[in-house]
């Protein structure tokens, strides 16, 4: 039997990863989901340890004075965003205060240069890509519940936190253009009129599975629909209804995915109208972008993002440079016109597709791609094949550099490595482990999902003499 524990008054003195509230009571230290410093919160206790302590907020004794009214009606059952409430300055402070404790406390770093974080512009309607669920199970408020009324549970919008059978229908979202709530509500008004049926998710069953849509800063769009099953006289008539509603969309397409799970990447794109894909434009790059095409998702901050790889790498037109976990190529077609030679491994093949056509599309003739996991590719023999680096740029998944990955640098040691990282507590980590041979010159944090607790952190590593 699970123990149950008094609920606990706290103050909230801090911000710890991942956005929890940190607070010290007899003893302990609780770290407490959604709160911020200032907040007096009576909180329940979800786990208890020995030192510390998880706690949630049971109710607001009295709220931080950082604390702002947030703009969408969704927040707070939306799982989103997770600090719409609290004004960005504050945000970008508290990112700015996880990112320097991470290192200090994990990677034991002492950075030379400690630069500001980067906030965002604009905080709101900056993402270029948006995933929504078709479900025959919205998510009910308890006032629903309790007023045992019948309501039609077909809803088109986002898992809610814990309950994957259940989808929290989603009327305007602030994330994305405006344009995307005409097209994503005019979908759903259409699919109602017609009687389509909605997936279940435990069953499977149902016609309509769901739906992405993606703009550029070029006002370049594209919008998938994936279905559920073969029914094509209804696919003709939604995809119809969006081209005769929505005829400046760029990419119209759809796929129809009858596997028990949504993953695409094993599915075919039909492409109803249009170009089978956009083209996003980042200085003078271009990008161009399919329906399964992995893309930084807040193509503003990507431009100033890459600036600051660019800025740290301080490149030299006789330098190599090797981009590991290259993705679509996006960092070393941005500036491979700064180098000799850019070289790049991804482990994805559909990602290695798309480097090599915008390579083509932007006529740069000096970035090779190699598919396969950096930690296989990257060995002696490759180093042997090809021309030492000068740079390395590493931006590696959430759980950071393979341990063989690190090994190969410590015997390539190349000049300068930049590592951009979204996870500032495995970057910390894989430092620690460089400054063997390498030291901490500077350190940027880049805002690219205002009102999350997500960061993304550059950090720049010189080879000591």
């Amino acid at each position: 039997m699970k123990k149950k524990y008094p609920n606990v008054e706290l103050t909230i003195e801090k911000i710890a990863a991942e956005g929890r509230g940190i607070a010290k009571h007899d003893g302990l230290i609780y770290f407490v989901e959604k709160a911020i410093p200032g907040d007096v919160v009576d909180t329940k206790i979800k786990k208890k340890k020995k030192d510390y302590a998880i706690a949630q907020i049971n109710k607001y004794v009295k709220k931080s004075d950082d604390r702002i009214e947030s703009v969408c009606t969704h927040f707070g059952t939306c799982g989103g965003c997770y600090w719409q409430n609290v004004a960005y300055e504050k945000q970008l402070a508290f990112k700015q205060q996880i990112v320097v404790e991470v290192l200090k406390k994990i990677g034991r770093a002492e950075i030379e240069n400690t630069l500001p974080i980067l906030g965002a512009n604009p905080t709101f309607y900056y993402r270029n890509k948006m995933e929504y669920t078709f479900s025959d199970r919205a998510w009910l408020t308890d006032e629903q519940i309790q007023s045992e009324e019948s309501f039609d549970r077909r809803a088109l919008g986002f898992h809610v936190a814990g309950s994957f059978a259940s989808v929290l229908h989603i009327d305007a979202c602030f994330l994305q253009h405006k344009t995307a709530d005409e097209i994503r509500n005019s979908i759903f008004q259409f699919a109602l009129q017609n009687d389509f049926s909605f997936c279940n998710l435990k069953t499977n069953e149902g016609f309509l599975r769901n739906l992405i849509i993606r703009n550029t800063k070029t006002n370049e769009w594209m919008v998938t629909v994936c279905f559920a099953a073969h029914q094509q006289e209804n696919i003709q008539q939604m995809m119809q209804h969006i081209l005769n509603n929505f005829p400046f969309i760029t990419s119209l397409n759809y796929i129809i995915n009858t596997k028990n799970n949504d993953t695409i990447f094993d599915q075919e794109v039909i492409n109803f109208n249009g170009r089978p894909f956009i083209i996003e434009q980042l200085k003078n790059i271009q990008y161009k972008i399919s329906t399964k095409s992995f893309f930084q998702t807040n193509s503003y901050q990507a431009e100033n993002l890459y600036d600051v790889v660019v800025q740290f790498a301080q490149l030299k037109h006789t330098d190599i440079v090797y981009d590991l976990y290259c993705g679509t190529g996006s960092i070393a077609l941005y500036l491979a016109n700064q180098c000799k030679q850019v070289i790049g491994i991804e482990q994805i093949e559909d990602a290695i597709v798309d480097a090599t056509e915008n390579a083509s599309l932007n006529k740069i003739d000096n970035a090779t791609f190699y598919v396969g996991t950096v930690e296989k590719i990257l060995d002696e023999h490759f180093l042997e094949q090809h021309p030492k680096a000068d740079v390395v740029i590493l931006d590696p998944p959430r759980a950071g550099l393979h341990e063989k990955v690190i090994e190969t640098l410590l015997v390539a040691l190349p000049k300068k490595i930049v590592y951009v990282s979204c996870n500032p507590a495995t970057q910390a980590r894989d430092i620690q482990l460089l400054n063997t041979a390498y030291k901490n010159v500077q350190a940027q944090a880049v805002d690219m999902f205002p009102h999350t607790y997500h960061i993304e952190n550059v950090i720049l590593l010189e080879l000591m003499e």
